[in-house]
């Protein structure tokens, strides 16, 4: 299965293309003013792919980068819209313990992705030759507790016991390939474990 993977909540966006378990290209890019259906031709490009040979979009659905997330779930909605192709979305913390594995990592072991205010997304998971299980589900600490962990995340450079780690887009790929649970773009949430909150607009001023 000929799968294109978009990994874009962190600051290090990827676009990749596998076919099963061969990756055929990967494109890695700190610079997000590039915009993403760029990153997409560029990849598919590389990978000597046509738009018509993908048979499944899988894309990171967070928590992480608020605008890079939304634009992942944009750029999916529509590519289904257009062509009908499967999604599978799949969390940006199970795409980084996997990326964290595949760099040879092994135990239990922490990650941490920014939450702003002051705060940083936590979970942990134990990860040897054979599989990853969660440990420690995702939630919310502060930036005092994230200082006394020796964990890895995009955000973890701030942290002299941390160490940056970056989700990949081919090893998202690579989850979505083992995955069977497919999804419709109008069902994709993105994960932000803060409840929504917004302050209702005032009415016009009759002048």
């Amino acid at each position: 299965m000929k799968i294109l993977a978009l990994e874009f909540s962190s600051r290090q966006r990827s676009v990749a293309v596998t076919d099963d378990a061969d990756v055929l290209s990967e494109i890695t890019t700190d610079q997000l003013k590039t915009g993403p259906l760029i990153l997409i031709e560029q990849t598919l490009d590389q990978a000597q792919i046509d738009r018509d040979e993908i048979e499944c979009l899988a894309l990171s659905i967070g928590p992480g980068s608020y605008t890079g997330i939304r634009s992942a779930i944009a750029v999916a909605q529509g590519w289904q819209l257009a062509r009908d192709t499967p999604l599978c979305a799949v969390s940006s913390a199970e795409i980084l313990a996997a990326t964290a594995r595949r760099n040879g990592l092994r135990g239990e072991t922490d990650f941490i992705i920014d939450a702003q205010r002051h705060e940083y997304y936590h979970c942990a998971w134990q990860l040897d030759d054979q599989a990853q299980l969660e440990t420690t589900p995702l939630s919310i600490i502060g930036v005092t507790s994230a200082a006394e962990l020796k964990a890895y995340g995009p955000d973890a450079a701030g942290f002299p016991s941390c160490e940056p780690l970056y989700p990949s887009a081919a090893v998202l790929a690579q989850l979505a390939t083992a995955r069977p649970d497919r999804i419709r773009g109008c069902e994709i949430e993105p994960i932000y474990l803060r409840p929504t909150e917004f302050t209702k607009a005032p009415p016009p001023r009759q002048l």
